[in-house]
C-alpha cells in the first residue's frame, strides 16, 4: 500500500522545475541582448572616430578630410581644406594626441558624438549614422542623461548654440 502515493505530484515537480528553468532561461536571453546592444550600438561610429585619429596622428591630413565626406576635388562648400587644415594640420593646436584624452560622447537616433579634450580645448565630433561622415558636434557643449541615453533621444538636451558659425 504504501507504493500507490509515493509518485503523486512527481510529475508536477518536473513541470514546475522545467517552467522555472524556460523562464529563467528567456530572461537571461533578454538581459543579455539589451546588454549586447547597448554595448555594441556605436561600435561603428567609435572606431570611425577612431580611424580619424589614427590619421591624423600619421599627418595623412588628404585622407583625413575624406573623413567629412569632401576630397580635393570636391571640396565641401562650408568647409574648405585650407580650413581643415587650420583645424587639425601641424599648426593647430589639435596635433598632440598623446595627451588627447577623450571626454564626454553623447548617442542618438541619427548619430554618435565624441569629446577630446586637448589641453584647455575641447572639441566635439559628431558621426552621422546613415553615412558615417564626420563633422563638428551640432552643438558644442552637450549633457545628455543617462536615460536619454538608453533610449537614443537627444531632444532633451541641453544644448548651448555659438551665436557664430565656427567654420
Amino acid at each position: 500500500m504504501s507504493g500507490y502515493l509515493d509518485n503523486y505530484g512527481a510529475g508536477e515537480e518536473r513541470r514546475n522545475k522545467l517552467i522555472v528553468r524556460a523562464v529563467l532561461a528567456f530572461v537571461a536571453l533578454i538581459v543579455i541582448s539589451l546588454a549586447a546592444y547597448y554595448g555594441l550600438r556605436n561600435r561603428k561610429e567609435k572606431a570611425r572616430i577612431e580611424t580619424f585619429r589614427e590619421i591624423l596622428m600619421r599627418q595623412e591630413y588628404q585622407a583625413a578630410y575624406a573623413f567629412w565626406g569632401c576630397t580635393e576635388e570636391k571640396p565641401c562648400p562650408h568647409y574648405k581644406y585650407s580650413n581643415f587644415l587650420e583645424d587639425w594640420g601641424p599648426k593647430s593646436g589639435h596635433t598632440d594626441f598623446a595627451n588627447m584624452k577623450p571626454v564626454r560622447t553623447v548617442t542618438c537616433k541619427d548619430g554618435y558624438g565624441q569629446g577630446w579634450k586637448f589641453g584647455d580645448d575641447t572639441v566635439h565630433l559628431w558621426v552621422v549614422r546613415e553615412d558615417q561622415a564626420l563633422s563638428f558636434a551640432p552643438w558644442p557643449n552637450w549633457r545628455q542623461t543617462w536615460l536619454a541615453a538608453a533610449f537614443n533621444d537627444c531632444s532633451g538636451m541641453t544644448r548651448t548654440i555659438p551665436s557664430v558659425n565656427p567654420l
